[in-house]
């Protein structure tokens, strides 16, 4: 079993008008990871994915590519962030900040 990671991400580019959220919950979901995701108002997209190291990798890698439509240009990662304090039991959809 691989150990227990959480990793905070900050996703650039075409994000927004693509589904990227529905798409990153269900995701995170099929990997039984915890954590949110939500819009910015600056047309990025930000999440918290915890859950075992491998599978967050796992998602963090899908990320870069997301759902079809999406461009994703950059993705910013902090390890152990404070968006992990909290963290709800399902991953789910927060709003937009």
């Amino acid at each position: 079993m691989s150990e227990s990671r959480t990793l905070h991400v900050l996703i650039r580019g075409r994000v927004q008008g693509v589904s990227f959220r529905a798409w990153t919950q269900h995701q995170a979901e099929l990997h039984g990871l915890k954590g949110w995701v939500r819009n910015r108002r600056d047309g990025s997209v930000e999440a918290v994915f915890s859950g075992p190291a491998d599978l967050v990798q796992v998602m963090l890698k899908a990320c870069h590519q997301g759902p079809a439509g999406a461009v994703v240009e950059t993705i910013e990662t902090l390890d152990g962030s404070e968006g992990d304090r909290d963290l709800p039991t399902r991953f789910e959809i927060r709003r937009t900040t």
